[in-house]
C-alpha cells in the first residue's frame, strides 16, 4: 500500500496557527462588541444625566412659580388702632386690589379696596359690638379677640397676574362698658388657611366658634 505524501499530511504547527488566529479574531470580536457597549452605555448616561437635570430645572421652575402665586398676607397696625396696613410677605409680589368679606351674621357688606390693601375698624366695628352685646361676650378682652375674614388678593408676581383666596384672623380688643361706650382696637393679622369659592361656609362657622350665638 502507497503511504500518502508528507505534503498531504497535516502540519500541526500550521493548524495551531489557525487556532491561534481565530481566538484571535473572536477575541477582538468580543472586545469590539465591548467597546461598542461601553460607548453606548456612556451615551445613555449621559443622556439620562441631561434628562435628570432637565427635570429637575423643570421642577424648580414650578417651585418658583408656585410660591410667586402663593400669597401670605402680614399686617402693620396703626398707632390708634383703627386700622392694619396689608403687605405681602413676599417682597416680590404687588397688590392690586383686594375683597374683604366678613361673617354673614354681621350684616356687613363685602369692602373692595384698590391699590392700598387695608382693613380699617370703621367698616365693621358698628355691626361687631352689636354682635358681641347679644352673644353676652365681656366689656372688655382678655386678650386678643378674633374676628375671621375672607381676603381675595389680586396680585402681580414675576409679571404675571394671580388671584388669592384665603380666611384670616383679625386679632382685635375691646375695652369699656355700656354707659362710656366700647373702644375698638385693632392688633394684627393671620392666616388660618387659603379657600376656594366654598370658603363662605368656613368663614361662618369659625365665626360661630368665636362668637357664638347661643
Amino acid at each position: 500500500m502507497k503511504e500518502p505524501d508528507a505534503s498531504q499530511k497535516s502540519d500541526p504547527s500550521a493548524a495551531e496557527a489557525a487556532a491561534i488566529r481565530r481566538r484571535w479574531i473572536t477575541l477582538g470580536e468580543t472586545v469590539a462588541i465591548i467597546a461598542v457597549l461601553i460607548s453606548a452605555l456612556t451615551l445613555w448616561l449621559n443622556w439620562s444625566e441631561l434628562r435628570g437635570s432637565e427635570a429637575d430645572r423643570v421642577a424648580e421652575r414650578h417651585d418658583e412659580a408656585s410660591k410667586a402665586a402663593t400669597l401670605t398676607l402680614t399686617a402693620a397696625g396703626a398707632a390708634k388702632g383703627d386700622r392694619l396696613d396689608l403687605r405681602p410677605a413676599a417682597s416680590d409680589q404687588n397688590v392690586q386690589g383686594q375683597t374683604i368679606r366678613f361673617p354673614s351674621a354681621l350684616g356687613v357688606a363685602p369692602v373692595e379696596t384698590t391699590g392700598e390693601p387695608r382693613i380699617e375698624a370703621r367698616w365693621f366695628e358698628t355691626a361687631l359690638k352689636r354682635a358681641r352685646e347679644k352673644a353676652g361676650l365681656p366689656d372688655d378682652s382678655r386678650g386678643d379677640e378674633r374676628l375671621p375674614v375672607i381676603i381675595e388678593t389680586r396680585f402681580l408676581a414675576d409679571g404675571k397676574t394671580h388671584s388669592d383666596r384665603a380666611l384670616y384672623d383679625i386679632g382685635y380688643t375691646i375695652q369699656g362698658g355700656f354707659l362710656s361706650g366700647h373702644s375698638l382696637g385693632l392688633r394684627g393679622l393671620s392666616l388660618v388657611r387659603h379657600v376656594d369659592d366654598s370658603g363662605s361656609r368656613a368663614l361662618d362657622a369659625r365665626w360661630k366658634k368665636a362668637v357664638p350665638s347661643d
